[in-house]
């Protein structure tokens, strides 16, 4: 397999008003959400073999869940159907500026609910690729499964890919959450960020002393994301920075997602994963995920979003 992504799979509740918190929204429309999962079906649109790990309820959303997965081309065995827990919720406003307010109906929710013991060893060594987030670092026994497939996917040789994606309502404790980021960090040879996250991951709000910091805390490539202001990727001996493009953003849900699968795409197409990239490579696989996550926010809903290689080939052309 290309890639496996464990995490959160749940139903977005996500206000259609603009600029409006969660107390102000009229009303919702349900579409399926989770960033690991987003992730997953944004590499298989790209044609890659993409498998997820995780848990919904054995209920009426989890089951249009999986279906949603395996509609999309997505491998389903890692996902488990919690027969008590339901389904986890989460209600989503979105602003013009791509901020998020976010509430989530855990308690404790069927995501949190996937243990150790439900992961196969056997497919996690035979993965390329292994992607995971914050989320599930926040409950157990979701946290000790995510830490435990991510050793054991490294452990056998796969490149490990971590987004912070931070939702501070999930935490009790801030404290809590830096340290557990701080171990998601250690393991990852690919780190993704956001520069609204950098002073909780990095400990600092700069992107230069930021890099410097996280390349010395273990990846071997640090991408921090600006939003429409683009992108910057660094390795030890490399350094490159990108501008966003411009489109009519119409819904900012998911884009951070499809940068990531844009990324991670570009990453995959070789047999063997190399993360010492010149200064060109950095700059066409900034370009690819500039693109794709540009092209996310075009649409509205985040899986309907995720671009093509198709579409952002002809959008990469038309912008030359």
């Amino acid at each position: 397999m290309d890639a496996l992504c464990l995490g959160e799979l749940l139903i977005d509740l996500v206000s259609p008003d603009a600029d409006v918190g969660l107390a102000e929204a009229r009303s919702f429309v349900k579409a399926p959400g989770g960033a690991p999962a987003n992730v997953a079906v944004g590499l298989a649109r790209w044609g890659l073999s993409a498998g997820f790990v995780g848990c919904v309820g054995d209920d009426a959303f989890g089951r249009h869940l999986r279906d949603t997965l395996v509609g999309e081309g997505v491998d389903t065995q890692g996902l488990r159907l919690h027969p008590e827990a339901r389904t986890t919720l989460a209600f989503v406003a979105t602003r013009s500026d791509g901020r998020k307010d976010i509430l989530f109906y855990r308690n404790p929710g069927a995501d949190a609910m996937l243990a150790p013991a439900d992961l196969d060893p056997a497919q996690l060594a035979s993965t390329r690729l292994f992607h995971f987030c914050s989320v599930s670092l926040s409950r157990s026994p979701v946290r000790e499964a995510t830490l435990t497939a991510a050793r054991l996917a490294k452990a056998a040789g796969a490149t490990i890919s971590f987004d912070p994606n931070w939702r501070a309502p999930l935490w009790d404790d801030p404290a809590e959450g830096r340290a557990q980021i701080a171990a998601g960090v250690a393991l990852a040879d690919v780190l993704k960020v956001a520069d609204e996250e950098l002073e909780l991951v990095a400990g600092t709000d700069d992107p230069e002393a930021a890099v410097e910091r996280l390349l010395a805390a273990g990846p071997r490539l640090v991408v921090i994301t600006f939003g429409a202001d683009g992108a910057l990727a660094a390795t030890a001996a490399q350094r490159t920075r990108l501008p966003g493009f411009a489109v009519h953003a119409v819904d900012t849900l998911g884009a951070g997602d499809a940068f990531v699968a844009g990324l991670l795409s570009y990453l995959l197409e070789q047999p063997r994963i190399n993360l010492d990239l010149d200064e060109l490579a950095l700059a066409a696989m900034l370009r690819r995920a500039n693109a794709a996550g540009a092209l996310a926010t075009t649409v509205v809903g985040v899986i309907p979003a995720l671009p093509t290689p198709q579409r952002v080939q002809s959008f990469l052309e038309v912008d030359r």
